[in-house]
C-alpha cells in the first residue's frame, strides 16, 4: 500500500501550500479551524491523502467508529488530506493540508509532504499553529509570522525565527523545506490559556487575516468574525461567574491596552518565548506518569 495516495494531480498556478495539524501545534484548535475555514471559503476539493498506518500509534490516536444511516458501522482513521482550490482574485492556487500530527516517522511523513509539494510546483509553504499564552479573550489574538530565510524575512516583513526548544511536526516540515529550498513561513496565534479546551475562532481569525496580509489577498472573514464575537461573549459570561478569574482577565486586558497605547505590541520574540513555555509544558504533560496525552 503506498503511503501517499494521489487520486489525481490538479493543474495549479503558482500554488502556496497551507498546512495545519490538530494536536500538539493546535492550542484551542486555532490552527486547524483557520485552515479549515480557508478550505470552506475556497470550496477546496480533496485530491490526495497520507495513509495513517505507518505514522500513528492507534492506542494514542484511536480510530473512531460511527454509524452510517443508523445501521452500517464505519471506521474513521486519523486523516491527513490534501485539498486544492483557486484563491479568488489572487491569480494563484492553494493546496491545503488538513491533518493530525503523526506519532511516528516524522522525517518520512514530512518528506511525503515535500515530495508532493515539489511535484505540484508549490512556491511557498505556510503553516498555522496556535499556542496557549497569557492573553485575554476580549482582545484580538496576537500573531507572530516567522521565517528562517533572511531574504523572505526582509521581503515580507517577518520576524527572523530564533526559537529554540521542543518542536512539533510543523518544525520538522519547515526544516525539510529549508533543505529542499522551498520558502516557508510559520504563523502562530496566541490563545488564552484559561479557556484552552474551547475552540478559538478568535485565534483562527487572526491567523487567516495575517495570512491574507502576507499573500496580499482578500479573504471573506464575515463568518469567522461573527464566530469570534460569539466566542468572546460566551467566554465573558463564563468568566463572570468566578471573581478571581474575572480579576485575572481584567489584569491581562490592562496589560495589553497599556502596551497598545505605547505602540509596543507583543513582538515575535515575546510570542516565541510564550511558545517555548507552552511546548515545554506540553512535553512535560506528555511524559507524565499517566502516559502520553491524547
Amino acid at each position: 500500500m503506498p503511503e501517499l495516495n494521489v487520486s489525481f494531480t490538479p493543474s495549479l498556478k503558482r500554488p502556496v501550500l497551507i498546512a495545519a495539524f490538530r494536536g500538539w501545534n493546535d492550542g484551542g484548535q486555532g490552527a486547524s479551524l483557520g485552515a479549515a475555514y480557508l478550505a470552506k471559503q475556497w470550496n477546496a476539493a480533496r485530491f490526495a491523502e497520507i495513509e495513517p498506518e505507518s505514522f500513528f500509534d492507534f492506542q494514542s490516536v484511536r480510530p473512531h467508529v460511527s454509524l452510517v444511516d443508523g445501521e452500517t458501522r464505519r471506521v474513521d482513521w486519523p486523516d491527513n488530506g490534501f485539498f486544492h482550490a483557486s484563491i479568488p482574485g489572487a491569480g494563484r492556487d492553494a493546496v491545503l493540508l488538513l491533518g493530525i500530527e503523526p506519532n511516528l516517522r516524522w522525517r518520512t511523513f514530512s518528506g511525503l509532504v515535500l515530495e508532493l509539494a515539489q511535484d505540484l510546483g508549490v512556491e511557498m509553504v505556510v503553516t498555522f499553529g496556535s499556542l496557549l499564552a497569557d492573553v485575554p479573550h476580549t482582545r484580538p489574538a496576537p500573531v507572530t509570522a516567522a521565517a528562517t530565510d533572511s531574504e523572505l524575512v526582509a521581503e515580507l516583513g517577518l520576524e527572523a525565527s530564533r526559537y529554540e526548544g521542543p518542536t512539533g511536526i510543523v518544525g520538522i516540515l519547515h526544516d525539510q523545506c529549508r533543505e529542499a529550498g522551498i520558502a516557508s513561513v510559520s504563523l502562530w496565534a496566541a490563545v488564552p490559556h484559561y479557556v484552552s479546551l474551547a475552540p478559538s475562532p478568535r485565534a483562527a481569525l487572526a491567523l487567516v487575516r495575517r495570512f491574507g496580509e502576507l499573500m496580499h489577498i482578500d479573504v471573506d472573514l464575515d463568518e469567522l468574525e461573527h464566530a469570534a464575537e460569539e466566542y468572546a461573549e460566551q467566554v465573558s459570561e463564563a468568566v463572570s461567574t468566578d471573581a478571581e478569574t474575572q480579576a485575572y482577565v481584567e489584569e491581562l486586558e490592562q496589560r495589553v491596552d497599556a502596551l497598545a497605547s505605547e505602540g509596543d505590541l507583543p513582538s515575535g520574540e515575546s510570542l516565541a518565548a510564550e511558545l517555548s513555555r507552552f511546548l515545554r509544558e506540553r512535553e512535560e504533560q506528555d511524559e507524565g506518569p499517566e502516559g502520553p496525552a491524547v
